[in-house]
């Protein structure tokens, strides 16, 4: 029974916390709803049995704790803000919560922790935090912040979000435009925590990344944007590879030496297909072009009949719209794939030098492997122990060892 409510937390918990926001019309009392909803669970399940509905078992549960809480909070505030709320709430005892509100009120999280009063850096954190329950910690670690100041940001959003009464719903046909940027780019985070986890035990958490990418799925039914269907398909054609980025013991494989026999045909045919539909659309923009990127990878059948010429036309045009440190590093390595080490390692050394690529360890481990390919085993160490020194992730760690190891051999 422990092992049913664990999974039912693990898995669909976010999805009860969005509906108990709005019923309840906060994310505090949702938060201890939710937590209360899955404690009376673990107390009467064993008794009672597991209900036929248990995510509206959850919903309806956790909805009526709250409103208990907030009316002994308002018999001794009679006229409290509090009071005032709890007559407001009627008591519905319907527990059929259909699958279809569930994603409907994930959808108005995200609209609202996405609206556009909130700075940028507060709507990804908001999001993380409360549409995907990541930790605090592990936010401010993406975000290269300290937990107080990422806490505070968040706590800073939600007052602003109750102060400015921004409203809990789906954004019209008129207004979700303004905001397709913004929920494009906090889902595309999420998914790569669950692709690619910025720290911890396990290279991926495949409830993150299966979770944004249902999140995407939704937002093309909602706006058949080129860039949500390019967001789409990057997304499909990176998860085609998961089965074959780790080894049974959870350490990582490069992605020339993956078994592309493992790849999932039907996620790639489903990417090239968004993909060439997206690019030639109006308005594709940068998810567009890293999908194309990502499509190339995904049509050779081995690693040594990868098209880098294409790959590096297509960074060339990706930096023309996005020019920042990370696209010209990914472009500096694509180049040493098409024209040798040397040419990429001349790329790069003044990239190496930006503030946004200092601490970045992943920016040290490919200055590490050009070098290694060069045939620069001193210098290549010290870019290996630097890129280990800033790697948060246990099995980048491993893998980082091991190429020194390798070196030294």
């Amino acid at each position: 029974m422990r092992e049913t409510i664990d999974r039912l937390y693990r898995d669909q918990a976010r999805k009860v916390f969005a509906t108990l926001v709005r019923l309840l019309g906060s994310f505090d009392l949702a938060e201890d709803a939710l937590h209360d909803a899955f404690a009376a669970a673990a107390e009467r399940w064993p008794q009672e049995g597991v209900p036929a509905s248990p995510i509206a078992w959850l919903v309806s549960t956790g909805r009526f704790k709250a409103i208990d809480q907030i009316r002994r909070q308002a018999r001794f505030t009679p006229w409290s803000d509090v009071a005032e709320f709890a007559e407001n709430l009627p008591d519905e005892t319907d527990l059929d919560t259909p699958a279809e509100v569930l994603e409907d009120d994930q959808l108005r999280l995200i609209a609202t922790c996405c609206h556009p009063s909130l700075s940028e850096q507060a709507r990804i954190a908001l999001t993380l935090r409360e549409v995907c329950g990541l930790t605090t910690e592990a936010i401010a670690s993406g975000f290269l912040l300290a937990p107080a100041t990422l806490a505070q940001r968040i706590v800073r959003a939600k007052a602003k979000i109750r102060a400015a009464r921004i409203p809990y719903e789906v954004p019209g046909p008129d207004e979700l435009p303004a905001r397709l940027q913004s929920v494009s780019r906090v889902i595309y985070l999420v998914f790569n925590e669950g692709y690619c986890a910025s720290s911890g035990q396990s290279a991926v958490r495949p409830d993150l990344s299966g979770e944004a990418i249902r999140l995407a799925r939704m937002l093309v039914a909602l706006q058949p944007h080129p860039e949500v269907q390019g967001l789409l398909a990057l997304m499909l054609l990176h998860e085609s590879r998961r089965a074959a980025r780790t080894d049974v013991h959870g350490d990582l494989i490069p992605l020339e030496e993956q078994d592309r026999t493992r790849w999932d045909g039907a996620l790639i045919e489903e990417g090239c297909a968004l993909v060439q539909a997206a690019l030639t659309g109006r308005g594709f923009g940068p998810y567009c072009l890293q999908a194309a990127i990502v499509a190339v990878h995904a049509e050779a059948r081995d690693a040594r009949d990868t098209d880098w010429a294409q790959i590096v036309g297509l960074y060339d045009a990706l930096l023309r719209l996005e020019p920042t440190p990370v696209v010209a590093l990914n472009r500096a390595v694509a180049v040493a794939m098409r024209d040798g080490p040397a040419a990429g390692l001349a790329l790069m050394a003044p990239l190496l030098s930006h503030d946004a690529l200092r601490n970045y360890h992943l920016a040290h481990a490919a200055q590490a492997d050009l070098l290694r390919r060069e045939g620069r085993p001193a210098e290549a160490r010290i870019a290996y122990e630097a890129a280990l020194a800033l790697a948060q992730q246990a099995p980048e760690k491993r893998f980082l060892l091991k190429r020194l190891r390798d070196l030294q051999a």
